[in-house]
């Protein structure tokens, strides 16, 4: 039986590290909890990174901020490879700023495993925020990363690349055990679109989809104010997986107490590659749109 158990931990960004160090510190005491919680991999939300705005220099512009944590970015990773050889733990750091070699940055995920590997999704769809001239201009990625661990077959998306049923046209063919999906999103408005479409992509790809977004506001930050998130993990909507397709949901939070939602969960990851074989009722995902047209009339 495949297990790979993931602690989701929706990181409350108002923790205000004083340095790099007291950052990778914060993810250490996390990944010992999910050690501890016999999870295989701790994941973390989109731009976590931004609590390291708490020890910005004091006249640092908003547009300067990219560079800013993409220098911390940098700085950190080898610690947080380090992490995840003395937990033997996975770790999906969320997501941060990186330098991309055209210039500028992209917002990349990078998914640490024990043994050494680092496996990295760029984000591809950007939000107008991300786009704009000022404040954080950003690049999108332009590939989709398909990679195994411990035999678990695994993509990423951040945040509205979820949205897209195009990317999931792509990651239908791939047959997913997981799919890792850190978010940010600033309003209950942008939670319900990340999570409501990626309860669709667990039925479209017959796979698990776990997500966790940012929660709380970062000591220093010029942009974002609010932050609401819980955690969840959608399956396919299969009598065998309790109908609803949602396996664990917790109720999203702004964080203003210092909360942090945080939940192992655990993806059936055998009884869908079962479905997939042929017991699912139906599986949307097989199923190709070639030849269709469109008639306007």
């Amino acid at each position: 039986m495949a297990e790979f158990p993931i602690a989701l931990c929706s990181l409350n960004l108002g923790f205000a590290p004083a340095l790099p160090e007291a950052y990778v510190a914060a993810i250490d005491q996390r990944m010992a909890r999910a050690k501890a919680d016999g999870a295989r991999l701790l994941m973390l939300p989109e731009y976590c990174i931004e609590a390291c705005l708490a020890f910005r220099p004091e006249a640092l512009e908003p547009t300067a901020e990219m560079a800013f944590l993409s220098e911390v970015a940098v700085a950190i990773e080898p610690q947080l490879a380090a992490l995840a050889a003395r937990h033997g733990l996975s770790l999906l750091a969320g997501s941060m700023p990186w330098p991309h070699e055209g210039g500028g940055h992209t917002n990349r995920a990078i998914f640490f495993t024990p043994d050494g590997c680092r496996h990295v999704h760029d984000k591809l769809s950007l939000t107008p925020f991300e786009k704009a001239p000022e404040p954080w201009v950003l690049t999108p990625g332009r590939k989709l990363t398909v990679f195994e661990v411990e035999g678990v077959r695994i993509a990423m998306l951040i945040c509205l690349d979820v949205e897209m049923p195009a990317l999931s046209c792509l990651l239908a063919k791939e047959h997913l055990d997981l799919l890792l999906v850190p978010s940010m999103t600033g309003k209950l408005s942008g939670y319900h679109r990340v999570y409501d479409c990626a309860k669709a992509r667990a039925v479209e790809l017959l796979t698990s989809v776990a997500l966790c977004g940012c929660t709380g506001v970062a000591t220093g930050t010029t942009q974002n104010d609010t932050n609401f998130s819980g955690a969840a993990l959608y399956v396919p909507c299969e009598a065998e997986l309790g109908y609803t397709g949602t396996a664990v949901s917790l109720t999203p939070t702004g964080g203003e107490k210092g909360e942090e939602p945080y939940v192992v969960v655990h993806p059936p990851i055998d009884a869908v590659r079962r479905m997939r074989a042929g017991a699912a009722e139906v599986w949307p995902g097989a199923w190709s749109a070639a030849g269709i047209e469109i008639c306007r009339q």
